[in-house]
């Protein structure tokens, strides 16, 4: 890979650049993040040639956003994986993504919501049979994934939540799921909340609203762009518009709902939908 000698040392974008170097290797890492780990793989997912892979493939590796963990040794194969440098580009990509959805294949508006024709519903509904990376299921399991809840006692919504079309509804959601968690464990599903917020927030608000399942924390972003799911930025964090999988035992997801209109309604629909599946 051609290397471009840069002129300024203490600037941390250029610097940065330096290993990015162009947008195919934004894609080959947002692909490492969403499970295709190795070459062949990701050669076909990406359709770049082999010799620009393996070019690209290797500088990451020299720059240690990458690193090689064998799968075989005739003939050797190696899966590529994201190190703890490599996954410090996820928020980027998060970045990159929310600013595409939003200024250049929306209408740069803010909300927490899309329209079912757009390319974030699109891209959502295109998760069926994709399997969900780095998450170990046991049996099968409702994601819902939300903007934001919070406890009364606790710092409240960012300013002008209630002005961000789809942000509100959170609690209702959440304590529409435990209203029927019974009849969703006794068709044999599990139920996991999920939102960027931090551990201490999920922990305070399930603990106020009486959950009876857990909260699960993105505050890294790892699932968000793994799955390469839509966001919204509010008050300085990046937050999930509203969706909800179905997943079964090996993780794959087996069904969608986005855009969310109506909190309540969706879960109703969900637990039909896993009562024929589960």
């Amino acid at each position: 890979m051609r290397r471009v000698e840069l002129i300024d040392a203490d600037c941390g974008i250029e610097q940065a650049l330096g290993v990015v170097t162009d947008w195919w290797t934004f894609l080959v890492v947002r692909d490492i993040a969403g499970g295709v780990t190795r070459f062949e793989a990701l050669q076909r997912s990406l359709g770049m040639s082999r010799r620009a892979l393996t070019e690209r493939l290797a500088a990451l590796v020299e720059h240690g956003v990458l690193h090689r963990a064998p799968y075989s040794e005739h003939p050797p194969r190696h899966d590529y994986l994201l190190t703890p440098k490599g996954e410090g580009l996820l928020p980027v990509l998060i970045a990159l993504q929310e600013w595409g959805d939003r200024w250049v294949l929306g209408d740069g508006s803010l909300t927490a919501t899309a329209a079912p024709t757009s390319a974030e519903a699109h891209r959502v509904h295109g998760l069926i049979g994709h399997r969900i990376p780095a998450l170990r299921l046991e049996t099968w399991t409702v994601l819902y994934f939300f903007p934001g809840a919070f406890a009364p006692d606790a710092p409240g919504h960012p300013p002008g939540w209630g002005d961000i079309p789809g942000a509100a509804g959170c609690t209702l959601e959440s304590m529409t799921y435990a209203a029927r968690a019974a009849e969703f464990a006794a068709a044999g599903v599990q139920i996991r909340g999920v939102s960027t917020q931090r551990p201490d927030q999920l922990e305070a608000f399930a603990a106020q609203a009486g959950l009876p399942f857990p909260l699960l924390s993105d505050q890294d972003v790892k699932l968000a762009a793994g799955l390469r799911l839509p966001t919204f930025r509010a008050a300085g964090t990046d937050r999930f518009k509203r969706l909800t999988l179905l997943a079964d035992p090996t993780a794959t997801i087996r069904k969608v709902q986005f855009p969310i209109t109506d909190p309540a309604a969706s879960v109703t629909e969900m637990l039909n939908e896993a009562r024929t599946r589960a």
